[in-house]
């Protein structure tokens, strides 16, 4: 986590516009830890994803010892994954088949040290931040989503999946924009 948030820090550092950066997923803990003292940084939208405070990690927010039944972690290689076959029902159930298919081609395993690493520093606390719950996923359920946004300045909930991107794009787009405009940062 700490290497992806300071690939995000690097952009940050070349970019002198005004920026709104959005997590999705795990995408929360990258973008609460690389924001963090950036001036350029005026808004953060976390999209179903954990919105965690210091000292949490992906593995205490789960809110279980145990990972998801699409979970597939391998500690002989220190890799974590999704099992494909799980993963249009958790992840994707409200996709067409084209956009089911392009995921399934996309997914990679990520390092298991991600799941134990805290952010360094948590940028909600100084940033406008709103959090975008997906009513329907089946991943991150939307309780534990509202628990999350909790903490967030503005909560918008759509009625997607875990992947609202691709599920419905245009409702994310208006949350997005919304979270964006001038009078909102």
């Amino acid at each position: 986590m700490h290497a992806d948030a300071d690939a995000v820090r690097a952009a940050l550092d070349e970019e002198d516009e005004p920026v709104v950066l959005v997590g999705h997923s795990y995408g929360g803990m990258v973008i609460t830890d690389a924001a963090a003292g950036h001036r350029n940084v005026e808004h953060l939208v976390y999209v179903t994803s954990v919105l965690p405070e210091r000292g949490e990690t992906m593995a205490s927010l789960g809110g279980s010892r145990e990972p998801g039944p699409w979970m597939d972690p391998r500690p002989e290689d220190g890799t974590m994954g999704i099992k494909a076959e799980l993963t249009p029902g958790a992840f994707m159930q409200d996709c067409d088949e084209a956009a089911v298919a392009g995921g399934l081609k996309r997914l990679t395993r990520q390092p298991l040290v991600v799941f134990e690493q805290t952010p360094r520093a948590v940028a909600w606390h100084e940033k406008p931040s709103t959090y975008v719950v997906c009513a329907e996923d089946r991943a991150t359920l939307p309780e534990a989503q509202r628990e999350y946004a909790k903490r967030a300045g503005k909560v918008v909930e759509l009625p997607a999946g875990h992947h609202p991107v691709l599920s419905r794009p245009e409702l994310l787009a208006l949350a997005l924009a919304e979270a964006a405009r001038p009078g909102e940062l």
